[in-house]
């Protein structure tokens, strides 16, 4: 459940999003729900901004111009630095296949554009929540 409307909220979210439109909307949505959210328009700013900014978890859309997410996710992962982020597939691909493609590239989670504005703030908490007790329990074992 994303938090109350006007609830202090820690979670930063890094956005690396091309299409403007799409960046308004996910920035809008999550901001509305309490989140801290900056935002890239190439995968080279987005490896810049996660490294500068430690975020907790990334939006990651696959089909940016240069580099792609896809990548962009392998080089998060691969970097001991980076490693730890949580990162989200958020991605027009919806053809069979693309959500193992992106999972075998390290993403975390996978959604398809275009999101529903009803339940987008409640499934990023859902995937925070998720990947934290996961990590909790790992930690304990």
């Amino acid at each position: 459940m994303p938090p109350e409307r006007g609830e202090r909220v820690s979670t930063k979210i890094l956005v690396i999003e091309d299409n403007s439109y799409n960046l308004e909307l996910v920035t809008d949505l999550l901001e509305a729900s309490g989140f801290s959210v900056t935002h890239a328009r190439t995968a080279e700013e987005g490896l810049r901004l996660a490294r500068a900014s430690a975020p907790e978890l990334i939006l990651m859309d696959l089909s940016l111009p240069g580099m792609d997410g896809l990548a962009a996710t392998r080089t998060l992962k691969a970097d001991p630095a980076t490693s730890h982020l949580i990162v989200i597939a958020l991605t027009a691909h919806a053809m069979k296949g693309d959500r193992d493609i992106a999972l075998q590239a390290g993403c975390d989670g996978y959604l398809v554009k275009p999101i529903d504005t009803r339940t987008f703030a409640t499934k990023i908490s859902g995937y925070l929540a998720s990947v934290r007790t996961r990590r909790t329990a790992q930690r304990a074992a």
